[in-house]
């Protein structure tokens, strides 16, 4: 059954990807669709026997690397970690196929398409899965991979070219810090085991290692790199760039990427190397402070975009910060808690942005949309459902994790702690108020689009309406049923799969916060859902007055252009980069240096000088023998005085550059 969950995404992959031209769009998009609803089922199961019954799992299939100190195997660990994300990966991907079937029903190349989409929920389940470091990183590398394919889908568009290349080069920084971190682990631990790393991480909490000069903790020190991985992949702050622009793939890809896959990787990382942040402090630190920009960074941001998918987008990446911050405080359960919850409400805001620009032939702006609460009314209810999970209504999934992660912010009684409270009940108000924003400009104000996309506009078919009306489900009612059993006081559902250090114990002081600090996200939230109400309906001229004055048009561009981000990195890190690849390592080395010792220069002029030294050869033995002679008293005399010669090496030098310049000369 174990063994099933991974493979059965991969036996789709394979049969859609090479027999999908004799099964067709359909038969490929069902057989992938069996495959992945198969799998979430025995996830179901595992998760009954592992999470429920305490049952955990290892499966070993055989040796993958075998030296004479170390040997590597393809191992898979199922304890309850894997199998929350097991049933959240499996569940949103069965669904995404469903949905895709329909959504991409047009599309000439649906067999392909298909394949893709299993072949990254079985990377993304390698990557859970895996018991060990280099055998997580070949699934890490996978979801990368695949993101590149989906994004790049459509590669007629130039458009969607440029956004996978960019998200591919942005996460190869994270890729690359993740690496120094699997190989600084190896080289500590000589192991790279989950169970016998974790297991000796105490017995190295003081070491302590100096580079350059500077006394680092070792811990530290990898968990730094750690960290740099999960910001790559989880599009924190400063590798953020890539996250909005995957928008360019079609939108089940950006659901499954948001939702389920590639982003959550990085947050799963950080909570399955629990263990080792809980003792480098310093890292945990950085993390909040990482998480809390990145929330309230993002937040600011998808407040003035325009593109409806890219709202979605930034709130994606504004989530992410506030698991991230929840995990540098050491509430890893929390973390877990809102990632299964968001994954839910976030699916269900991509398929139902997928709707609206289903049934308005491919239009994006929220601005040249409105009035289509009476055209679609049941995606007009799905997105308002997840709207107001994202936003923390009360009740509703994503109330139940985000409030929380607030309060354990507050209750952490730290500088940190209360710096990531402020951002966060303010990335909350800015939260609600382009998510009210989002549903004002779509479904609530007057018609704003064009003729000829209202005139052929219609509702979801079955399709593409029954995920979006579990999800709807899910959205309701997965955070009340799970709230208990995932983040109550004193459940022992994760068992040994998160750790946290006994002085580390946040959840304990915001269980006792007073009612007045945890109305506080409450307050926010209400106060942005009803600003942007009355802006966008009853308001709008102010708006206007607002935008063309000089300093709302200056926040307005600060904002709408993504803080500048993407300009800082042109033109500041891009364009000089390429301009001293070009001019040094192009001109200077490799048409310079490298001809010059090459074709060009010395091979030439030595070729030259066999020529010529060629004439000496005259068919005496005598010569041949005499050549030989002074040739090995040459060898002799350079062995033993080596030592002279090598601290004479200027001298060298000098004498090989003479000898070039002879060769020249006498050549010209």
């Amino acid at each position: 059954m174990y063994i099933l969950i991974i493979t059965l995404p991969l036996i789709g992959t394979i049969l859609a990807g090479l027999f999908g031209r004799w099964l067709g769009g359909r038969g490929a998009g069902y057989i992938t669709i069996l495959c992945m609803l198969t799998c979430f089922l025995l996830s179901c199961f595992a998760f009954y026997e592992v999470a429920l019954n305490k049952a955990i799992t290892l499966v070993q299939i055989g040796p993958w690397i075998t030296t004479e100190i170390y040997t590597l195997h393809w191992g898979f660990l199922f304890d309850t970690l894997t199998c929350v994300m097991l049933i959240v990966v499996t569940s949103i991907s069965t669904l995404v196929h469903i949905y895709s079937t329909e959504y991409m029903s047009q599309d000439p190349h649906v067999a392909r398409f298909m394949s893709y989409l299993s072949f990254f929920t079985f990377f993304m389940l390698i990557l859970v899965t895996a018991d060990n470091f280099l055998q997580m990183f070949v699934g890490w590398e996978g979801v990368g991979l695949c993101s590149y394919l989906l994004i790049n889908f459509w590669f007629g568009r130039i458009q969607a070219n440029k956004s996978a290349l960019k998200a591919m080069i942005i996460n190869r920084i994270g890729d690359f810090g993740l690496a120094l971190a699997i190989f600084a682990i190896y080289t500590i631990f000589q192991s790279l085991d989950y169970p016998i790393v974790f297991a000796m991480v105490s017995t190295y909490s003081n070491t302590v290692i100096s580079i350059l000069g500077l006394d680092i903790n070792l811990l530290d020190f990898i968990g730094f790199f750690l960290f740099i991985g999960a910001v790559g992949k989880s599009a924190q702050i400063g590798l953020h760039t890539w996250l909005p622009d995957a928008m360019e793939g079609p939108t089940p890809v950006s659901a499954l990427i948001h939702a389920a896959t590639m982003v959550t990787a990085g947050v799963f990382l950080i909570c399955r190397c629990s263990t080792i942040l809980q003792f480098a402090p310093n890292i945990s630190i950085l993390i909040t402070i990482v998480g809390g920009l990145t929330a309230f960074l993002a937040a600011t941001t998808g407040l003035l975009q325009n593109d409806l998918k890219r709202v979605i987008a930034y709130s994606t990446c504004s989530q992410l910060g506030y698991m991230v911050f929840a995990a540098g405080l050491s509430s890893y359960s929390v973390t877990v808690f809102h990632l299964s919850n968001h994954a839910f409400f976030k699916a269900l805001l991509f398929l139902g942005a997928g709707s609206v620009i289903h049934a308005l032939s491919d239009e994006q702006d929220m601005r040249k949309m409105g009035g289509l609460v009476k055209i679609l009314p049941f995606t007009y209810i799905a997105m308002l459902i997840g709207s107001m999970a994202l936003m923390g209504f009360p009740f509703l999934t994503g109330f139940y994790s985000k409030d929380v992660i607030l309060e354990v912010a507050f209750g952490h009684f730290t500088i940190e702690g209360r710096f990531v409270h402020i951002l966060g009940n303010l990335a909350a108000f800015f939260t609600a108020y382009y998510s009210t924003r989002l549903i004002s400009l779509t479904f609530l104000r007057s018609v704003n689009g064009s003729k000829i996309a209202y005139e052929h506009i219609h509702e979801s078919p079955f399709k593409m309406a029954l995920p979006l009306f579990l999800l709807s489900f899910a959205s309701i009612f997965v955070g009340y049923i799970s709230r208990d059993m995932f983040i109550g006081l004193g459940t022992d559902f994760w068992g040994n799969s998160l750790f946290s250090l006994p002085t580390k114990q946040p959840m304990l002081e915001a269980e006792w916060l007073s009612s007045n600090i945890k109305m506080i996200p409450l307050i926010f939230s209400f106060s942005g859902a009803f600003l942007a109400f009355f802006h966008y309906i009853y308001s709008f001229e102010f708006l206007f007055k607002l935008k063309t004055s000089t300093l709302g048009l200056n926040i307005y561009t600060f904002l709408n252009r993504k803080w500048f981000f993407d300009k800082v990195y042109n033109e500041f890190i891009s364009q000089p980069l390429l301009q001293i690849s070009y001019k040094h390592t192009y001109q200077n080395m490799d048409r310079g240096l490298l001809e010059f010792l090459g074709p060009n220069g010395i091979s030439s002029q030595l070729y030259f000088f066999s020529l010529n030294s060629s004439a000496l050869s005259l068919g005496f033995i005598f010569r041949y023998l005499f050549t030989m002679f002074v040739t090995l008293l040459s060898l002799l005399f350079i062995v033993n005085q080596w030592p002279i010669l090598f601290s004479q090496l200027n001298i060298i030098l000098i004498v090989l550059l003479s000898f070039l310049f002879i060769l020249f000369s006498f050549k010209k």
